[in-house]
């Protein structure tokens, strides 16, 4: 189990297919959302769609208050560039939460 949460930022063209995948490292307890460096490597890359994923190194995959909130503020960056966020993914353990399952996208 890692020691930090990490993000990663998975690009996809509109066939769905992976244009590049970024990796920010965070905290024991946090990660912070680089909302430009996402957004300029989106332009950069032209991607159509993003997938994000990040880790709760506590073992439980339940998003944070603060989580759902830069979830749906990258969201709504993306959103006026056409660029759809599919889904925001939380591992913890050996579980998973979806976003989008959850209703939260």
């Amino acid at each position: 189990m890692a020691e930090t949460e990490i993000l990663r930022v998975i690009h996809l063209n509109r066939q769905r297919g992976v244009l590049g995948i970024a990796q920010y490292p965070g905290e024991p307890t946090r990660v912070i959302l680089p909302l430009r460096r996402i957004i300029a490597e989106a332009l950069r890359l032209e991607s159509a769609a993003l997938l994000l994923s990040h880790n709760h190194p506590s073992g439980d995959p339940t998003p944070s208050r603060a989580d759902i909130d830069a979830t749906h503020q990258l969201a709504a960056l993306l959103k006026a560039l056409d660029v759809r966020l599919h889904d925001h993914i939380v591992t913890g353990g050996r579980t998973s939460v979806s976003f989008r399952e959850m209703g939260l996208l």
